[in-house]
């Protein structure tokens, strides 16, 4: 049987390795993918919670605003970086601030 504690295991496993790939990796795809495995892993969360008290969808509703705000993100994101790599033809983030003026 899958008991709440396994769900928010693997909600802070997950969580855990997008936070280590965000602060460890220079290259800005591998960062995106990072705030995207962090944003999953808040859904994982929230939808878990959501089924020990299923009277209310309180944490799917929740769940369904973070994905609607990741797939902004990773269109905003992916716009700046094919930016970076137009001006820079590099995609990492030390090089970033080449893009002002």
């Amino acid at each position: 049987m899958i008991s709440l504690q396994h769900y928010l295991i693997l909600g802070a496993i997950l969580f855990s390795i997008g936070t280590m790939g965000f602060l460890t990796r220079r290259n800005v795809i591998v960062a995106l993918m990072s705030i995207e495995l962090m944003l999953n892993a808040v859904n994982l969360t929230l939808v878990a919670f959501n089924r020990m008290h299923q009277q209310a969808h309180t944490g799917q509703m929740f769940a369904f605003f973070i994905i609607a705000v990741a797939a902004a993100e990773a269109a905003v994101g992916l716009a700046i970086v094919l930016a970076l790599y137009r001006v820079a033809k590099t995609v990492r983030t030390d090089q970033a601030d080449q893009l002002k003026g």
